[in-house]
C-alpha cells in the first residue's frame, strides 16, 4: 500500500480551497480570451482541485489546455488585485445580460433572496474579467507564489441534469509549492494504475456490456472466487451472530412499495412498472418490504425477539447514465442486507452488536473508518418528530455503548429514519461511503407489525436496517483499488502457482498441486511445455501471491523454492513448512505476504 496522504503539508497565506477557486476564475478568464463566445457555468473548488464548466463552439483538446495555461500565466501577471463588488439583483441581471451569459442568469435565480449578490473582478485593461460569485478569493494573482496545472476535459450536463445540454468541464489543480503538485500528480498516476476498470480487464475480473444495458456487472470466474470467499466469511460471521437467512422475490406488486413509502419518496430511483395480469409490478429497489412481509406472516411473541434476518439480496435502482461508473455506481447490485426486529429494551444492544460486527468486517480488510450520525432530512420524510428523536437517541446510546465516536451529518438520514453511516479510508487515502445502520420506527407502523408483550398487549417492534459491506459490487470494486489487484492469500483467485523447472519435474509438481488442493487451496499447476521464466512472468502478471518452483533437487529433498508476488528472491523450504505457513495466512485472513521460513541447515 502506498502512503495514504502523499502531498506534503504546506501552509499558504490563504486556505487551499480559496486558492483553487480563485484559479478556476483565472482559468475562465483565459478561456474567454481564447474563445470569446464562451458561455460559463459553475466553477467551484473540489477535494483535489477545481473545475469550471463551459459551453464552447468546439471541443477542447490537450493542446488547448496548454494554451489556456499559458494565457492564465500572462493574465496573472496583470492582476495586481482581485476586487469584490456587491450589487442589487437587478444590477446583476443587467450586467449578465450585457455579457450574454445565459447560464449565469439562471445561476442568479438560484441565489436566495436574503443573500448578497457579489461579483469578483481581476485583471487590467482588456484583461479585466468578472464573475458572479459569493467568494472568497485570494487578494491578488500577481503577488502570489503558487503553482497550477490543467489536467483534463470531461463532459458534464448543466446542473447535473441529463435533460440539459452537455457542457465541457475543465479540471485542474493548484498548490502552494511545486513539491506538492509533483506529489499530487504522482498520487494520481497511482490512482490510474489501481482503477478497478483497468485492473478488471488486466486480471480478467469483470465486464459490462452495452447489449445488456449500462450499469450491470458481469462477474468473471476470477472475481467470482473473490465474491464467494467474501460471502462465506460474511455468512460465517452472521451465523455466529444469531442471524438466519431469508430470500425474497426480485419483483413485487407496486402496491407493496406504496405501503413501504418507496413509491412516494424513492420513485425517481425505481424502474418503471411492468403490467402483469392488469396490475403494475416493480423490480425491488430495497429488500426491507419483503422482510416486513415475512415478519407479518404470523403472530409474533416477545419471546421470539430479537429476530435477525439476513439476505444477500439483489436490488435495482435507476442511476442516471452520467453517473454509472464500472462497479462503483451500478443499476443492479447485491446488498448485504439484514433487518433486526426487536423490542425497545433490546434496541441499544442490538445496534451495539451491529457496530461490533462492522468493526470485525472492516478491520479484516484493513480499513480505517469514521462513523457519522445522519439525522432527519429537511423534506420527503415519514414519521412524527417524537419518533425521529427517539430513534436518533437510540443510535447515540448504542454508539456510546461500544465507544464509537460519531460525527454529525445534519439532514443525512433516510426518509424513514436516522442512521449511522461509516466511511472507510483506502490505501490511497480516499474515503468511501460504506456500512450503514438505520433505526426505523416507521415501517413497522406502515406494515402494521406487532408482537405480543408479556402483559398480553399488542406492541410495535422496532426495525433496524443494516448493511455491512453495502453493495457487493461497490465494495469489491473499491477493494480492487484498495489492494491494487494484489489480493491477500485468503481471497486471491489463484493462491499458489506450481512451476516445474523442466518437463521431467512435472510429476513432483503435480503431487504438490494435489496436496495443496486437498488442503483447500486454489492452485494453478503450470505443467505445460513452456519455459519456466515465461510461466513465472505469467503468474506475476496474474498477481498470484506465491509461486512454488521445483526441480530435481527439490523433488529429491521434498522442498520447494518459494517466490512471493512482486519479488525476484526465492527461499528453499520443506514443502510442509510452506503448507503450514500459507494455511495460517489463509485461515487468519492475513493481509501480509511474509517470507517463507528458511530451511534449517
Amino acid at each position: 500500500m502506498i502512503q495514504a496522504d502523499p502531498v506534503p503539508q504546506v501552509e499558504g497565506p490563504f486556505p487551499l480551497s480559496t486558492l483553487r477557486h480563485s484559479t478556476a476564475h483565472l482559468m475562465a478568464s483565459a478561456v474567454q480570451k481564447l474563445f470569446p463566445k464562451a458561455q460559463f457555468g459553475f466553477g467551484p473548488a473540489i477535494e483535489h482541485g477545481f473545475y469550471y464548466d463551459f459551453d464552447l463552439p468546439e471541443p477542447l483538446t490537450d493542446k488547448d489546455l496548454r494554451k489556456i495555461e499559458k494565457e492564465m500565466r500572462r493574465i496573472a501577471k496583470r492582476s495586481p488585485k482581485i476586487e469584490k463588488e456587491t450589487v442589487s439583483r437587478d444590477e446583476a441581471r443587467a450586467k449578465l445580460q450585457e455579457w450574454g451569459q445565459e447560464y449565469k442568469i439562471e445561476g442568479l435565480d438560484l441565489i436566495p433572496d436574503d443573500e448578497d449578490i457579489t461579483f469578483y473582478f481581476h485583471g487590467e485593461g482588456d484583461d479585466r474579467w468578472g464573475d458572479l460569485c459569493e467568494g472568497p478569493h485570494v487578494d491578488s494573482f500577481q503577488d502570489l507564489d503558487y503553482v497550477f496545472k490543467l489536467q483534463h476535459v470531461a463532459g458534464a450536463y448543466w446542473r447535473g441534469d441529463e435533460n440539459n445540454k452537455m457542457l465541457q468541464r475543465i479540471y485542474g489543480t493548484a498548490f502552494w509549492t511545486q513539491e506538492q503538485l509533483d506529489a499530487h500528480l504522482e498520487w494520481l498516476e497511482e490512482v490510474k494504475k489501481r482503477d478497478h476498470r483497468k485492473l478488471g480487464t488486466e486480471l480478467d475480473l469483470f465486464s459490462t456490456h452495452g447489449e445488456a444495458g449500462a450499469g450491470f456487472v458481469f462477474w468473471h470466474p476470477n472475481l467470482g472466487v473473490i465474491r464467494r470467499e467474501i460471502e462465506q466469511f460474511w455468512w460465517d460471521l452472521h451465523t455466529r451472530g444469531g442471524y438466519k437467512p431469508v430470500y425474497t422475490p426480485h419483483v413485487s406488486r407496486e402496491s407493496l412499495f406504496a405501503v413501504s413509502g418507496h413509491l412516494e419518496n424513492y420513485s425517481e430511483m425505481m424502474y418503471a412498472p411492468m403490467e402483469l395480469d392488469s396490475l403494475p409490478y416493480r423490480v425491488k429497489p430495497m429488500n426491507c418490504p419483503g422482510h416486513a412481509l415475512i415478519y407479518k406472516d404470523r403472530g409474533r411473541s416477545y419471546r421470539e425477539l430479537p429476530l435477525r434476518w439476513a439476505e444477500l439480496g439483489t436490488v435495482y435502482r435507476y442511476e442516471k447514465s452520467g453517473v454509472v461508473h464500472g462497479m462503483l455506481r451500478v443499476r443492479g447490485f447485491t446488498q448485504d442486507d439484514a433487518h433486526i426486529f426487536c423490542t425497545p429494551d433490546q434496541l441499544a444492544e442490538e445496534i451495539a452488536g451491529v457496530c461490533r460486527l462492522v468493526d470485525t468486517v472492516l478491520s479484516t480488510f484493513g480499513f480505517e473508518y469514521k462513523a457519522y450520525l445522519a439525522t432527519r432530512p429537511s423534506e420527503k420524510t415519514i414519521g412524527e418528530d417524537a419518533i425521529w428523536e427517539k430513534a436518533t437517541q437510540s443510535l447515540r446510546d448504542a454508539a456510546a455503548k461500544v465507544n464509537l465516536p460519531l460525527e454529525l451529518d445534519e439532514g443525512g438520514g433516510a426518509f424513514y429514519g436516522p442512521k449511522i453511516d461509516y466511511k472507510i479510508k483506502d490505501a490511497l487515502g480516499r474515503e468511501w461511503q460504506n456500512s450503514t445502520i438505520q433505526c426505523d420506527f416507521n415501517l413497522p407502523e406502515r406494515f402494521d407489525l406487532h408482537y405480543t408483550a408479556p402483559d398480553g398487549s399488542q406492541q410495535r417492534p422496532i426495525m433496524v436496517h443494516r448493511a455491512i459491506l453495502g453493495s457487493l459490487e461497490r465494495f469489491v470494486g473499491g477493494l480492487i483499488e484498495h489492494f491494487g489487484g494484489k489480493f491477500p492469500v485468503w481471497i486471491a483467485p489463484t493462491q499458489v502457482a506450481v512451476i516445474p523447472i523442466r518437463e521431467e519435474h512435472a510429476d513432483y509438481c503435480r503431487t504438490l498441486s494435489e496436496r495443496l488442493q486437498e488442503a483447500g487451496f486454489r492452485v494453478e499447476a503450470m505443467l505445460e511445455a513452456a519455459h519456466m521464466n515465461k510461466k513465472i512472468k505469467h503468474a506475476q502478471k496474474e498477481q498470484v501471491p506465491y509461486m512454488l518452483i521445483a526441480g530435481e533437487r527439490e523433488a529429491e529433498d521434498g522442498t520447494v523454492a518459494v517466490r512471493r508476488r512482486g519479488t525476484r528472491e526465492q527461499s528453499v523450504v520443506p514443502f510442509e513448512t510452506f503448507l503450514k505457513m500459507v494455511t495460517e495466512l489463509r485461515d487468519t485472513k492475513s493481509l501480509e505476504l511474509p517470507d517463507a521460513e528458511p530451511e534449517s541447515v
